[in-house]
């Protein structure tokens, strides 16, 4: 049954006008009126409907049943990312959603190539925010996770965090798997940096701010690759794959 992020109020019994992305899609997966959609709105649960009209652009449905399934782990991971090269983070956004992120949080960090502000930094927000919406789609999770704004690594890392905080380095001298595998399930915020890693000073900085400093092993992973490893990992050591 195809989903659909809906962000509306939403009940049984409810007849309402799907957005208009929705609508499109609709069209495109050429609907008709009495097929059944998944609706959900990032509120928790998830609810079927029924298309009551199509139209053009348009599309209405009736909300029939609400269902309380939920796709969420058990502890909340989020993943800090310093802005990588071209496209890459579209992909990072994307994946980490898949995996489960509870949080994304975008950094700009001193070898960061892209720099993003103002009116450039607020329409890449909208674009990774689509993109949240649409992996939630895709994955079947009902909350979408939180996409943070874009952050400076240095205000970022001095802020009070009452999760732990675990700055992924090839200098780190224990790997991320072994520390997993002797510690119990809880809330994580994996920390990567940009092409060729933080700096030594900024490393320097997370480790006073009490970060914990770890491998993903022998190999050198690029930025697009780390954080999307060290989510699997994680999911798989503590039971969640």
């Amino acid at each position: 049954m195809p989903r659909f992020f809906c962000p509306q109020a939403l009940s049984i019994g409810a007849s309402l006008a799907l957005p208009d992305h929705v609508a499109h899609h609709i069209q495109v997966l050429r609907l008709q009126p009495g097929d059944h959609v998944t609706l959900f709105n990032g509120e928790g649960g998830e609810y079927t409907a029924t298309l009551t009209a199509i139209e053009k652009k348009r599309a209405h449905a009736e909300v029939k049943t609400f269902s309380p399934r939920e796709a969420e782990l058990p502890y909340a991971l989020t993943l800090a990312q310093a802005l990588p090269e071209g496209s890459k983070m579209d992909w990072i956004v994307e994946k980490a959603v898949e995996l489960g992120a509870t949080a994304l949080v975008p950094l700009a960090a001193q070898r960061c190539v892209v720099r993003l502000s103002g009116e450039r930094a607020e329409k890449k927000q909208a674009h990774w925010q689509g993109i949240v919406q649409s992996a939630g789609e895709q994955c079947g999770r009902n909350p979408l996770p939180h996409l943070a704004e874009l952050a400076e690594f240095r205000r970022w890392i001095g802020q009070s965090d009452l999760h732990r905080r675990i700055l992924l380095s090839p200098r780190g001298e224990q790997p991320l798997s072994a520390w997993a595998r002797h510690h119990p399930p809880q809330a994580v915020t994996l920390v990567v940096g940009p092409e060729g890693g933080f700096n030594e000073e900024e490393e320097q900085l997370a480790c006073a701010q009490g970060a914990l400093m770890l491998s993903m092993g022998p190999r050198v992973l690029r930025t697009e690759t780390a954080g999307l490893a060290a989510l699997a990992a994680l999911n798989a050591i503590w039971g969640e794959m």
